[in-house]
């Protein structure tokens, strides 16, 4: 499979022309289509749907996308990591959790960028759904993840630190005002959970299930910013790292329900594709949360 190939199929896949393709990279477009072909027949696929004037993406283009885009980035960063006296250029695609972005990410891009300048990131809401799948396929470098563990034999994970997962209504709510909440309590409450910080909701259900508590309607969100004003404007409960509730500016808004349960402990997970090769950006990026982790948890 050449570099050049890929270099036109994402030409053509991202201009959804041939026409346009050959314009952008400066070939004749006979030999834009004469690229498409070869690739296609090494590849055994189908690539593109021609459609009259008209060109879509197959089933095995849209796979093949993803993987030319991060081997394209490979090998740029490749060679400007071998290129002696060259700053280091590339990208790095990251996938973290709402809360970890907030609360501590921002200290490491500052470390990074400052190191390396010319290196593009890309973060990436982590939901737990696809993970695994990401890293094999090198769509993601490296993931971040709230959780108690990650159960893959091909997978590193390295625990960074450990957050409070607690029970959380607004001020003005009815359990709010127990000296302690019951799980049996819960029963028939509206529950508003992330998809974008939500691996630790599962250790929570499964409490729910224990104690047969029957839930009410269930909301999910997106963004745990608008998840924690609308449990601020007493929507539901929810659960959330005990640090997003801390960092709040609003959480005189916020309760922290006193629930018999306790907390939910859950560990910081990086974790990334074991066969990955580690370049020394990624290796920096993952030098650097380790040193920004452990201040803040000392």
């Amino acid at each position: 499979m050449e570099i050049r190939h890929l270099k036109t199929f994402l030409g053509v896949a991202k201009a959804l022309s041939f026409n346009r393709a050959a314009e952008h990279l400066n070939y004749a477009q006979s030999s834009v289509s004469a690229q498409i072909q070869a690739l296609e027949e090494e590849l055994g696929v189908q690539l593109f749907d021609r459609l009259g004037r008209r060109i879509l993406l197959t089933e095995a283009g849209i796979r093949l996308l993803d993987y030319a885009e991060k081997i394209l980035q490979l090998v740029d960063e490749t060679r400007a990591e071998l290129a002696e006296g060259k700053e280091p250029q590339g990208s790095l695609t990251v996938r973290i959790p709402e809360t970890f972005g907030t609360c501590y990410l921002p200290a490491v891009i500052k470390e990074f960028h400052s190191r390396f300048p010319k290196v593009q990131l890309r973060f990436v809401t982590c939901a737990y759904e696809g993970l695994q799948k990401d890293l094999r396929k090198g769509v993601t470098d490296l993931a971040f993840l709230l959780a108690e563990s990650i159960q893959a034999a091909d997978l590193a994970a390295e625990v960074l630190g450990f957050e409070s997962v607690v029970l959380v209504a607004s001020s003005d709510h009815p359990l709010a005002a127990k000296t302690e909440v019951l799980t049996s309590d819960l029963a028939g409450e509206t529950f508003l959970f992330s998809t974008a910080d939500c691996s630790y909701r599962r250790t929570f259900e499964q409490v729910l299930d224990q104690h047969g508590v029957p839930r009410g309607n269930t909301l999910e969100f997106s963004s745990v910013e608008a998840l924690k004003q609308s449990v601020s404007a007493g929507v539901g409960i929810t659960v959330l790292p005990e640090v997003a509730i801390e960092a709040d500016p609003n959480r005189i808004r916020l309760k922290v329900l006193p629930w018999s349960e306790g907390k939910i402990e859950v560990a910081l997970l990086m974790i990334w594709y074991k066969e990955k090769w580690i370049s020394p950006t990624l290796k920096a990026f993952m030098e650097i949360t380790r040193n920004v982790m452990a201040t803040v948890t000392e």
